[in-house]
C-alpha cells in the first residue's frame, strides 16, 4: 500500500482528494495537516466522509512514515514548506498549486496527456492549473504538430469551486446566484504554464492567447471555447485529435456538444468544439491522484474510475 500524507487538508482540493484516497485500492491515508483544523475530525470539515475514515487533522507529521505528500495549501505556500523540510530521499511529492508549474527545484510538468513518461521517471511532480488543463488540451494536438499559425482566442467559464473554499465578494452565493461576470481578463495566471508548454512543443509559436476567464453561477466545472485559424479542413482535425488522443486514459473527442454535467465527478475532458473538465478533478484533485498513479507504476485509471452525474 501507498502511504499518504496531505498538507492543507481543509480545502476543497483537499476535501475532494481525500474522497478519491479513501477509496483508491493501492493507498492508505497516514496523515492530514492542518494547522487551522488540528485535532478535529476530517469529518468535520469533509461532511461527505463520514463513516469512511476516522482520521483527524493534525499539526504535526513524521514524512518517514509516509511514500508521498501532496501539497493543497494556498498558492505560494508550497515553495515555503519545501524550503523548511528535511526530506527523506525517497519521498515522492505532487504540489497542487503552482509554485514549481516552471518546472524549478526538479518538479515536472503534471499534465499525462504532455508529460506521461517524464512523470512516470519522477519524484515531485507539479500539478497544472485547472484552467490551463482544459485550454492546453484543446491545442496540444495543434501544436505538436506545428500548426499553431496565428493567435488563440479563448473564451472560459468556470464554477464558484475555482475560487477556494475561503469566501470573498465575488465567491457568496447572494452575488453569484444569477451572475456571470468576467475576471483577470488576458491577464490570468495560466497563460505563463500555457504558453511555455505550447512552445516545448512548438517552438516557433510567438503569437498571443487571448484569453477572456469567466465566473460562472454554478459550483463546479469548466467550458472553454477557443478558435484559431488553421490549415486543416474538419476531417483533417479530427483525424490529427483523435491520432493524438488515443489511448489517452480521460480525454476523449465526443461526436456530441459536451456539456458540463457529462465531466463533473469525473476526471473525463471532452473535447468538440469546446473542452469540458470538473475544475476540482481532471483540474487538480483527480489530475493529482492520475499521476499519483503513474509515479508509482499504477494503472491511470485507478481509483478514477468516476461515472458523471448526469441529473
Amino acid at each position: 500500500m501507498i502511504r499518504v500524507g496531505i498538507i492543507g487538508g481543509a480545502g476543497y482540493t483537499a476535501g475532494e482528494l481525500l474522497r478519491l484516497l479513501v477509496n483508491h485500492p493501492g493507498v492508505e491515508l497516514g496523515f492530514v495537516h492542518s494547522t487551522s483544523h488540528a485535532g478535529d475530525a476530517l469529518t468535520e470539515v469533509h461532511a461527505g466522509l463520514d463513516g469512511q475514515t476516522g482520521l483527524r487533522f493534525c499539526a504535526e507529521y513524521d514524512l518517514q512514515e509516509v511514500d508521498v505528500v501532496f501539497l493543497c495549501s494556498a498558492h505560494g505556500e508550497s515553495r515555503k514548506w519545501l524550503a523548511a523540510q528535511q526530506l527523506p530521499e525517497s519521498l515522492r511529492i505532487i504540489d497542487l498549486a503552482q509554485d514549481f508549474r516552471d518546472e524549478s527545484e526538479g518538479f515536472v510538468y503534471g499534465l499525462p496527456e504532455l508529460c506521461r513518461e517524464r512523470i512516470r521517471a519522477v519524484r515531485r511532480v507539479a500539478n497544472p492549473g485547472c484552467f490551463a488543463t482544459a485550454i492546453q488540451l484543446a491545442l496540444l494536438p495543434l501544436a505538436a504538430a506545428g500548426l499553431l499559425e496565428d493567435e488563440v482566442h479563448v473564451t472560459g467559464i468556470t464554477g464558484s469551486t475555482g475560487a477556494g473554499v475561503k469566501p470573498s465578494a465575488t465567491t457568496h452565493f447572494s452575488w453569484r446566484s444569477d451572475n456571470i461576470s468576467v475576471y483577470k481578463c488576458f491577464t490570468h495566471q495560466h497563460l505563463l504554464e500555457i504558453g511555455r508548454n505550447l512552445r516545448q512543443l512548438q517552438p516557433s509559436f510567438d503569437r498571443d492567447i487571448n484569453f477572456v476567464p469567466m465566473r460562472g453561477d454554478f459550483t463546479r466545472g469548466i467550458l472553454v471555447s477557443l478558435y484559431t485559424r488553421c490549415r486543416l479542413d474538419e476531417r483533417e482535425a479530427r483525424l490529427l485529435y483523435g491520432d493524438y488522443y488515443e489511448g489517452a486514459a480521460f480525454t476523449l473527442m465526443t461526436e456530441q456538444y459536451p456539456d458540463l454535467k457529462r465531466v463533473v465527478n469525473t476526471n473525463r475532458a471532452l473535447l468538440h468544439v469546446v473542452s469540458v473538465i470538473d475544475n476540482l478533478l481532471k483540474g487538480a484533485s483527480g489530475q493529482a491522484v492520475q499521476n499519483l498513479n503513474l509515479m508509482f507504476g499504477l494503472d491511470e485509471r485507478e481509483g478514477l474510475r468516476l461515472k458523471a452525474s448526469a441529473f
